[in-house]
């Protein structure tokens, strides 16, 4: 078994305008979803939620605000999970409650790109 991290990322994680009953019903997806993965024994596990803010340093030392100037979808959160492979890593990705948002799984396995070994 490999272990790959499931990266979520939506357009936009502002619920301000969600109602109370909605946000217990996404979150209620959410934990259906990583139990699910969870009995099957394929959970590693569940990485914290990501603030919303923050910067990034890019080359010269150019530093703007927040991580999200360039790019469509926002990172949001991650888990580990341990298949035997990508194929199966990507199967458990499947009804994550991000794509129901309009945003992505990216789903990686670790590995050291400079060696080339796994894990």
């Amino acid at each position: 078994m490999e272990e790959f991290m499931l990266l979520f990322r939506q357009p936009s994680y502002d619920y301000s305008d969600v109602s109370k009953e909605e946000m217990a019903e996404l979150s209620k997806k959410w934990t259906e979803w990583w139990k699910g993965i969870e009995a099957q024994e394929k959970l590693v596990s569940r990485g914290p939620r990501l603030a919303m803010e923050g910067k990034v340093l890019k080359p010269g030392g150019v530093v703007t605000d927040g991580p999200f100037v360039e790019i469509k979808e926002k990172l949001g959160s991650f888990i580990v999970v341990k298949a035997e492979n990508l194929e199966e890593a990507t199967t458990l990705a499947h009804g994550c409650p991000a794509l129901d948002q309009g945003g992505s799984v990216e789903i990686r396995p670790f590995g050291n790109p400079w060696t080339g070994t796994k894990g």
